[in-house]
């Protein structure tokens, strides 16, 4: 598995168009850290994956974890697939308790100075999803 990411973090660079140092630096590691990734010695971390998804979303989350599904990403999935993802991974995934506290209404229709800009979740079996809400 770490040599189908590590190939897929290689696509993306090669997409970009850009080095490898300055795709490190857009995405907020070092240098050498981008270097022992991509020669195998050491493998992606959950930062690192997350730093390079915000950095760059055209790059679909699932798509670098596990290779399926496109990349780049087609604009409209861009806007769209985050919002409605956050909606039916809330109402499925949820427990009662916290439904009933953060309902996908409630983090909707909220007037908070602090407004949510990214959803985690973890699973028990080791895998996690990342959502940002769409913005109006």
């Amino acid at each position: 598995m770490n040599k189908g990411i590590v190939s897929r973090i290689q696509t993306v660079v090669d997409h970009l168009e850009i080095s490898v140092s300055a795709f490190a630096d857009e995405i907020g590691v070092q240098r050498s850290s981008m270097s022992h990734l991509l020669n195998g010695r050491n493998k992606p971390s959950l930062d690192f994956v997350m730093k390079l998804v915000d950095t760059y979303p055209e790059v679909d989350l699932y798509w670098l974890l596990k290779g399926k599904g496109s990349f780049p990403k087609e604009a409209n999935q861009i806007e769209d697939a985050p919002a409605s993802i956050v909606e039916e991974k809330l109402e499925e995934n949820t427990t009662e308790s916290l439904s009933e506290s953060y309902s996908v209404k409630h983090l909707k229709n909220s007037k908070l100075s602090k407004e949510p800009y990214k959803i985690v979740m973890f699973y028990s079996d080791g895998t996690f999803e990342a959502f940002q809400p769409k913005k109006d």
